[in-house]
């Protein structure tokens, strides 16, 4: 939205926890058209349903409108990524609402996201078969996949060579947090069969993850923890392959990570698992293995491969899905709905 000329976008993004006092400090002016605002924190859970989270509701509605009326802001695109945000429809005053699903909200009540899709004069649905799921709920639907960051990913820093000096084996890399639902069994399968290499995790790490404890005992896994988004390049330029596992919490998912196309930036080999139908996505530029099995001797053949033309083709679709890219479809899709 920012490539609006004249345009000024408010970003409120979720408390970090029940807890969380950010929402008391002002605006942090991000970029020139761009300030970030922490909203106040929501009931979660069962609590969704009680006085206590319609009265949260409440007060983030007029958190946003005191913000707005402090910018003097009178008409507006409100723009809305969660069903949570149906609540908040009947207490501002926008111009144009659209709805941007980037998930299957499978732990929020469907009422919530038909509702929001109906109210919406557009919505995104960012895979086939979200937009499929949305399609009832609104004559307004278009495709927009997730996007990256592409000249940060695809132009590696001068610490990449610094990183890890100890490890002198290939390395396989997973960038993102390492949920409790990851599937984790494909790497517990490779690392067993494969000490020769080394599995590498840069991200935050669930507890509750089944996996994890085994895997900490093997050798050759490291688990870096969270790094900061600018470093990433850097991590995946060390590596030598590039991994994408699973959650078992959203199965038949066909929705591309970022992660995906962060790694296709790169030009690096990759190696994805997929649900046993689940059509392959990139058949020409990522390796795609169904089973454990599959997974460990994928990883081989992409540790072979022969990069001098492939590589480029990677960066390409990554260049294909840069934000530049998708700002131009959000902005000419808008255009032709008549909401700009």
């Amino acid at each position: 939205m920012t490539r609006m000329k004249g345009a000024h976008v408010l970003f409120f993004q979720p408390a970090a926890h029940r807890r969380d006092r950010s929402w008391r400090k002002p605006g942090q002016k991000v970029r020139p058209e761009v300030t970030v605002y922490t909203l106040p924190p929501l009931a979660t859970g069962e609590e969704r349903l009680s006085l206590p989270f319609r009265w949260g509701q409440r007060r983030q509605a007029r958190f946003i409108q005191r913000q707005l009326d402090r910018q003097r802001v009178r008409n507006y695109l409100l723009w809305a990524t969660s069903p949570v945000h149906v609540h908040l429809l009947d207490r501002l005053s926008y111009d144009t609402l659209v709805y941007d699903c980037d998930r299957d909200w499978v732990d929020l009540p469907a009422q919530w996201e038909g509702s929001l899709a109906q109210a919406a004069d557009l919505v995104f649905a960012a895979s086939p078969n979200l937009l499929e799921q949305l399609s009832p709920c609104s004559g307004n639907i278009a495709l927009l996949p997730n996007g990256v960051n592409y000249s940060l990913f695809s132009n590696a820093g001068s610490t990449a060579t610094t990183l890890l000096p100890k490890v002198n084996t290939p390395i396989f890399c997973w960038s993102g947090v390492v949920h409790a639902e990851l599937d984790l069994s494909p790497v517990v399968y490779t690392a067993a069969q494969h000490p020769e290499w080394t599995f590498l995790f840069v991200g935050r790490t669930e507890k509750e993850n089944p996996y994890l404890e085994r895997l900490r005992r093997f050798p050759n896994v490291i688990f870096a923890g969270e790094r900061p988004l600018m470093e990433l390049p850097d991590w995946l330029e060390r590596s030598d392959v590039c991994i994408n596992l699973l959650r078992t919490d959203a199965p038949d998912s066909d929705i591309i990570p970022s992660r995906v196309y962060e790694y296709l930036s790169t030009g690096k080999p990759v190696v994805s698992m997929l649900w046993p139908e689940q059509v392959e996505q990139f058949p020409d530029v990522v390796y795609a293995a169904y089973t454990e099995q599959d997974f460990s001797s994928l990883c081989q053949r992409a540790l072979d491969e022969d990069r001098s033309w492939v590589a480029g083709r990677r960066r390409a679709y990554g260049e294909e899905a840069s934000w530049p890219k998708r700002a131009e479809s959000v902005l000419q899709l808008l255009h032709t709905a008549g909401l700009l």
